[in-house]
């Protein structure tokens, strides 16, 4: 198969495949589980008329979201012949377009391959119409559009990062991959200018911008993540808590909550510290290495948080996309892991959500099997990446070790 009908094929897949997405979320195909629509049509369109109003929805605690939010919730008015719901559907399939051109355009050329946009081609429908009813999707598109254009232009990856990190934080990790020396200094200069910049004229234009941050850090333990397994365990023995609505999702309230959200936060310390320690230790950074670290980054982040909502495989479908633009990554395994689990993703949610949320032996099953696709590839991805720029280098002699600039042994500079 050539590439430009490889390319012309994975157009077509991708077109039938959101045609199908819109039709569900437009509600001419009725999906059984709950309505994973009313967030846009209730929540998002209440917080923009809010908005509309000259200020952030700072008494409303489901707000947890950076200034530049605000831009995405607004973003239906730019089709003011349209429903505030149908506007922001079609808004998210322009994004998810814009992603496919993005992935279709870098796989060409020495030491590419399409297999990125096939990632994203299949990717998205295996989430479901969570994929169009949440804002992660335009969100995804600047994270990727970031990583594609920091291959040459740091100064681009820096600035588009802060953009996505004020849309919804995730982004910032984007940067933790950039080659050592001046693409560094580059980029996250660029990054702090635009965040600063952009955060000066958000808290002079409205009041309530850093509003987000005391919503985010009274959240719970959602019913979803990796700690709630305890509790859909507990529950089979007797475990007196419940699940209710808080903070904008379902989570667990009862006896020994706060314990597991307090460790749940202690591995996303721990993540960090395996992070700065690789950024330390890594000695060669290939053309591949900013999307892989980028993943590894996010599914370690994404996997140790107190809240895996489903939205947030997009953000990891997205950069395993990225990742396999380029022939050398050795994201392939864990890029299928979080396939299978964004496919496991729809399945609980909303298919089975009632299972999930009642801990029977149908939730409890495709809780641990997600999850457990999630840890198995973020430890297959760090492994692989740290085998490919720290292990590998040493034993291999890199550039480092052959001008007698550091040993295996010596970390490096950031």
């Amino acid at each position: 198969m050539t590439g430009s009908t490889g390319a012309r094929l994975a157009v077509a897949v991708w077109a039938l495949t959101r045609v199908a997405l819109l039709l569900c979320v437009t509600k001419v195909i009725t999906l059984p589980g709950p309505d994973v629509t009313s967030d846009v049509s209730v929540i998002y369109h209440g917080w923009s008329e809010v908005l509309k109003t000259g200020t952030y929805p700072q008494s409303d605690v489901t707000w947890q979201y950076p200034p530049l939010a605000a831009l995405a919730v607004l973003s239906p008015a730019l089709l003011p012949f349209l429903d505030y719901a149908s506007a922001f559907f079609v808004l998210a399939f322009v994004c998810d377009l814009l992603v496919l051109g993005l992935l279709l355009y870098a796989g060409r050329g020495d030491g590419r391959w399409p297999a990125g946009a096939w990632v994203w081609v299949a990717g998205v429908p295996l989430l479901g119409t969570t994929a169009y009813a949440r804002y992660d999707v335009m969100v995804t598109a600047v994270a990727v559009a970031a990583l594609l254009a920091g291959v040459r232009h740091p100064r681009v990856l820096g600035a588009l990062a802060a953009v996505g990190a004020l849309l919804k934080v995730w982004p910032a990790l984007i940067l933790a991959g950039t080659a050592r020396g001046r693409r560094t200094r580059v980029a996250w200069t660029a990054a702090a200018v635009t965040a600063a910049g952009l955060l000066v004229v958000c808290t002079l234009a409205m009041p309530g911008a850093l509003a987000f941050l005391g919503f985010q850090r009274d959240r719970g333990t959602e019913v979803e993540s990796l700690g709630a397994l305890v509790f859909h365990v507990a529950r089979q023995f007797g475990w007196q808590g419940r699940v209710e609505l808080h903070y904008g999702s379902l989570e667990f309230l009862g006896p020994h909550v706060p314990l597991v959200s307090t460790l749940a936060l202690g591995l996303s310390v721990l993540a960090f510290g395996w992070l700065l320690l690789w950024r330390l230790w890594a000695r060669e950074f290939g053309v591949s290495t900013p999307a892989d670290a980028a993943f590894a980054a996010v599914l370690l982040f994404t996997t140790t948080s107190r809240v895996i909502s489903p939205q947030y495989m997009l953000w990891l479908v997205g950069l395993a996309a990225v990742c396999l633009v380029f022939r050398d990554s050795r994201m392939v395994l864990p890029a299928g892991l979080v396939l299978a689990a964004t496919g496991v993703t729809q399945w609980e949610f909303p298919l089975g959500f009632v299972h999930v949320v009642t801990s029977d032996a149908t939730g409890v099953t495709l809780m641990f099997l997600r999850n457990g696709l999630l840890v198995a590839a973020t430890l297959i991805a760090c492994r692989r990446l740290w085998r490919r720029t720290v292990t590998a280098v040493a034993r291999e002699g890199g550039p480092a070790a052959r001008s007698g600039r550091g040993r295996a042994a010596e970390p490096v500079e950031v």
